[in-house]
């Protein structure tokens, strides 16, 4: 089937509809913030003071340390590191042109979705992340973003690929770098970057093992707050993968709703914990529980794509957002005790 939208009415579509893909920056830190608080309460069931004891060592109150690791999952959708370069005019920028004074996502969101709907992907990774060509869920504004990049290709730097013209305005080699960052052990290959509406974009949790690697390198809050921006595993869009389908409105009335309907509640959270299998000691590869995290939004919250019931989403709000508290416990209960 032919996914794409004329050009004309892609643009149009795109001007007024297309917002951020993740849950917002705002509620991205609360996630963190509430998993310190919940830590604090429960110190006996998580390594709380742990924490505590590498964030005084470091200078930080755990209030600051939370702060900062939440700022860390804050910042990733500011991220200037994926540069799309036009078919056409060979010029390389990080958002589309179309979006000028509109709240959308740069091209660095793309590498924020795990894709429960199919299999493994073209880089032999178990589950891939967003691929126009491929989704089976999609909606206008995916199609337009389509239609406008239709034939555009991820910058690989000074002398990579080129438009149809054979002009290139390279900014940053995202090919080399963002891409190789989020490859973690799959297969890439500069062909598979050469069509926008084919791409296949790494997946979330590939994101997260790279920041995870970095922090196990030099352990700081920053990059564990990068890690911690997979709390987007627990947004449903990003795991049936769609920019459209009331992508924007929910993420809007989550941040709006989240405290008025205690999705922070330590109870919800303390049921969350159980969903998941704790990392062992020893294991450096978090993407098993980022993947479990994954597996509870695709099959818990797939109405929020076509309902904007306040009953359905409250309903599916307390479930992602505990679990996202929750997931967000383990990965820091984990990192404790690598600082």
């Amino acid at each position: 089937m032919n996914k794409l939208l004329p050009l004309v009415t892609s643009v149009g579509i795109a001007l007024t509809a297309m917002q951020a893909e993740a849950f917002t920056q705002p509620t991205h830190k609360r996630i963190v913030q509430d998993a310190v608080a919940y830590m604090a309460a429960n110190p006996e069931t998580t390594r709380y003071n742990t924490l505590v004891s590498v964030a005084q060592a470091a200078g930080y109150s755990i209030t600051d340390f939370a702060n900062a690791v939440g700022q860390g999952a804050y910042d990733v959708d500011d991220f200037a590191d994926t540069f799309i370069c036009g078919a056409v005019s060979g010029d390389c920028v990080e958002a589309p042109v179309w979006g000028l004074g509109a709240s959308i996502a740069k091209y660095t969101s793309y590498w924020h979705f795990q894709n429960h709907t199919r299999g493994s992907d073209a880089h032999g990774n178990d589950l891939g992340g967003y691929n126009y060509d491929l989704l089976t869920v999609w909606g206008e504004i995916d199609s337009a973003a389509a239609s406008w990049m239709y034939g555009d290709h991820l910058d690989d730097g000074a002398g990579g690929m080129r438009g149809w013209w054979g002009r290139e305005d390279s900014e940053f080699n995202s090919y080399g770098i963002t891409e190789a960052n989020y490859r973690q052990g799959s297969y890439s290959s500069k062909s598979m970057y050469d069509d926008f509406e084919e791409i296949p974009f790494q997946p979330i949790d590939n994101l997260g093992q790279h920041w995870y690697n970095e922090f196990l390198a030099a352990p700081t809050a920053q990059a564990l707050g990068f890690v911690l921006h997979t709390t987007d595993l627990l947004q449903p869009h990003h795991t049936w993968t769609t920019s459209d389908k009331n992508h924007a409105g929910w993420e809007s009335w989550v941040e709006d709703n989240y405290t008025a309907q205690a999705l922070n509640a330590d109870q919800k959270v303390t049921a969350a914990m159980s969903s998941y299998t704790a990392l062992p000691a020893g294991q450096t590869d978090i993407r098993p529980l980022l993947t479990e995290g994954g597996s509870i939004s695709y099959s818990q919250g797939g109405i929020v794509l076509s309902s904007t019931s306040e009953t359905d989403r409250i309903n599916v709000a307390n479930v992602v957002i505990p679990h996202a508290i929750a997931m967000t416990v383990h990965v820091l209960n984990h990192a404790a005790d690598r600082f």
